[in-house]
């Protein structure tokens, strides 16, 4: 191929030693395609009727075709091309997404050997980032003819650029998990051996696992908010509690984030745990707030999430439920809040006067079916009242042999409050008493949001 031109400052970006090492972690580079990142390619395709999409891992010297859709890239060793060749330097250098509605115009791509060799009309890039920050390469999508990328397009590559990123992060996360685990079982092997080292060894083991189950715990933070956002003139409380140890995290999430007119709390529950549930995480979560930012409707936004997981789950028997909401501030003083749901259970709300009112629960679990069905219902937060989504770790909390704690448990740790509680009351009730239900045994993860109208 004919080389390209390489922008100017690109050369210290793209060599940057934190940033080459970081893609060195990864493990992918010169690897064979797979469907975890296939799935990302092809799901953007269709959003976007793009004709090719990438997924790239770009260090000093090439950029490596992890993924691609539409374009026959053959085997590892045929998956790539010279940094200076390919459009991807544009996105590394500038550390930032790049937009190129005609690439025969743009007088950073005309005249590149790649506009011709693969019939490039236009070009998007978007960076992958590591869990640090670093550009790791590109999720980019291609057309043959000239095309204006609309923000919706963005949106759409936003989000599965994040996924991108997420499945990557979880991939080193868990080979450190991996490589701590096997450590601790090294040194316990060889304790059978060297009796005198054996109390070194088990401490040595202990922290190996200790290291473990943080790199977990990391991940998980970096899927999840790190605080409830402070917002003026509603009080935000979340609480939340993994069920499973060193890498079985991330079967719920939640979010709450800014949205037209005010503010989307989305809550959800993952079928599973594991690797899988944590890929699926970061893409449901990151699909709400890429739509949510964009569609005034709740409704909308649950449908283009089940579009979304129809497709990431293909062959795989798997489902999500989750509860959506819009909130804005009411005329006067208050909340204005429409609640849609798929398959989650209902959500409550806490009068100031003590009284609870149970939502109705409804819709079908979201990813099952390509047509959406949601259930919707409008409510209203006045001064002191907080509105209550949840996770059903929270319902199904139990001993073993036991009941479950149920929706009922949710109504009555309400009820037994004192009047007007603050959200993090709220918040620490419910998730105190369905963990005192089962014993202080957490079985799956369990998830709580709580939404207040503050008091005069």
């Amino acid at each position: 191929m004919v080389s390209g031109t390489p922008v100017e400052g690109a050369c210290d970006a793209i060599a940057s030693t934190t940033r080459v090492e970081a893609v060195a972690a990864t493990g992918l580079l010169d690897t064979e395609p797979e469907e975890a990142f296939d799935r990302l390619t092809r799901l953007a395709s269709a959003l976007l009727d793009a004709p090719m999409v990438f997924v790239t891992l770009v260090d000093e010297r090439r950029s490596y075709w992890k993924s691609t859709t539409g374009f026959d890239a053959g085997p590892p060793e045929q998956r790539q091309n010279h940094v200076e060749e390919s459009f991807c330097q544009f996105v590394v250098s500038a550390g930032a997404e790049q937009v190129i509605p005609d690439t025969r115009a743009d007088h950073r791509t005309r005249g590149m050997a790649a506009v011709d060799a693969l019939d490039i009309g236009a070009w998007v890039g978007l960076p992958i980032r590591s869990a640090d920050g670093e550009v790791l390469g590109t999720f980019c999508a291609m057309d043959t003819r000239r095309r204006d990328w609309s923000e919706q397009d963005l949106e759409v590559l936003r989000t599965l650029a994040q996924a991108a990123g997420g499945e990557i992060a979880l991939r080193v996360a868990l080979r450190q998990t991996q490589l701590a685990y096997a450590e601790a079982a090294r040194h316990a092997a060889n304790a059978e051996h060297h009796a005198a080292e054996a109390e070194r060894n088990a401490r040595r083991a202990e922290q190996s696992a200790a290291e473990a189950t943080e790199l977990a715990e990391t991940l998980q933070q970096s899927l999840l908010p790190a605080d409830a956002p402070r917002i003026p003139g509603m009080e935000v409380a979340a609480r939340y509690r993994p069920g499973g140890r060193g890498a079985e995290v991330l079967g719920d999430f939640y979010d709450v984030f800014p949205v037209t007119g005010g503010w989307g709390v989305v809550i959800g529950d993952v079928c599973g745990k594991g690797a899988w549930a944590a890929r699926t995480t970061a893409l449901a979560r990151s699909t709400v707030r890429a739509v949510g930012h964009t569609e005034d409707s709740p409704e909308a936004v649950l449908t283009a999430l089940n579009e979304v997981l129809h497709v990431w789950f293909s062959e795989r028997r798997s489902f999500v439920t989750a509860t959506y909401a819009t909130i804005t501030a009411r005329e006067g003083a208050g909340l204005d809040v429409v609640v849609v749901t798929g398959g989650h259970p209902p959500s409550f709300v806490l009068r100031a006067d003590g009284e609870v009112v149970r939502l109705q629960e409804g819709g079908r679990a979201l990813g099952i079916r390509p047509d959406a069905r949601v259930a919707r219902e409008e409510t209203a937060l006045f001064p002191g009242d907080s509105l209550v989504f949840y996770t059903d770790g929270i319902t199904e909390s139990r001993v073993v042999g036991g009941e479950q704690f149920g929706e009922d448990g949710v109504a009555r740790a309400l009820a037994e409050l004192p009047p007007g509680p603050g959200a993090e009351t709220v918040a620490d009730a419910i998730a105190s008493a369905a963990l005192e239900h089962a014993g202080g045994a957490v079985l799956d993860d369990t998830a709580v949001i709580v939404v207040r109208s503050p008091a005069g």
